[in-house]
């Protein structure tokens, strides 16, 4: 049977239509995404409403659907909403990560040349770090194998060093649904040893992963602070757990330096040891 005219134009007028809608849709998402015009800004339903002249209720169901795809994230406090680090991982970088490879890149080549291991930079997504830098050594290792990696913050060393920099109320809020799963014998998962772990890298200022994560691995990681003075990322160094026992106290002590000189180069000014 062949559609008639009138059939055919109703049709057509009605697929445009659709296609107008859809469009509109992912316009207002990418609307909302540009809201956040400044680094590190956090904006609640009811201000992006009235900045972008949207119902609320269309703000929501764009924010909830742009926080499912991670594309958003919850805010430090409750209701508002900061870009998430996907959008890192698909190349539309924030410019502080910019800064950060630029003020990164020299100091991992160097780290990496004077302990022979794969170097990392790591940033905090949740309970997981995100691997934004990598410098890959000749010795090579079964891990870890692009930029953009993820894994559990609590089983490795710049996990820990992101973790013990979140206030009190921001990292029980996150451990509040914990349930973790032991990769190896060393693997933390009660909650209490996961605390006090972060309290003394907290006060020494570096973290240490041996064999935590994946056997014959080890890591050694410190912070890197923002210009202002706010842990941002972290650098660390890692390798076979053998050669790393070797070198650990000599690795620690070139990461703490090489993390005080990235965030040196990021504009933090250290207090006097």
């Amino acid at each position: 049977m062949t559609l008639s005219a009138p059939a055919t134009a109703s049709a057509e007028k009605g697929s445009a239509h659709s296609d107008r809608a859809l469009l509109a849709s992912v316009r207002n998402a990418a609307r909302v995404l540009r809201a956040f015009s400044r680094a590190g800004q956090e904006l609640g339903i009811t201000e992006l409403s009235r900045q972008l002249g949207l119902g609320k209720s269309t703000v929501h169901r764009l924010v909830t659907t742009l926080a499912a795809e991670r594309l958003l994230e919850r805010g430090s406090t409750p209701g508002r909403y900061r870009l998430g680090l996907v959008l890192y991982e698909l190349g539309s970088n924030v410019t502080e990560h910019v800064d950060l490879h630029q003020a990164a890149l020299p100091v991992l080549t160097t780290l990496r040349h004077e302990t022979g291991e794969m170097v990392h930079v790591a940033v905090l997504d949740g309970l997981e770090v995100v691997y934004v830098e990598r410098l890959e050594s000749h010795n090579m290792l079964p891990i870890f194998r692009q930029v953009g990696h993820r894994l559990p913050a609590h089983w490795t060393s710049s996990g820990k060093v992101l973790l013990a920099a979140l206030p009190p109320d921001e990292l029980t809020r996150r451990l509040a649904d914990w349930r973790p799963v032991a990769q190896t014998p060393w693997t933390i998962t009660d909650k209490n040893r996961l605390l006090a772990e972060l309290a003394a890298v907290a006060k020494r200022g570096w973290a240490q992963n041996n064999e935590e994560g994946h056997l014959g691995i080890a890591s050694v990681g410190a912070p890197i602070r923002g210009r202002d003075g706010k842990v941002m990322a972290a650098v660390s160094v890692v390798g076979d757990s053998a050669r790393m026992r070797t070198m650990m106290r000599r690795a620690t002590a070139l990461v703490v330096e090489s993390a005080r000189v990235i965030s040196r180069r990021l504009g933090y000014s250290s207090p006097p040891a």
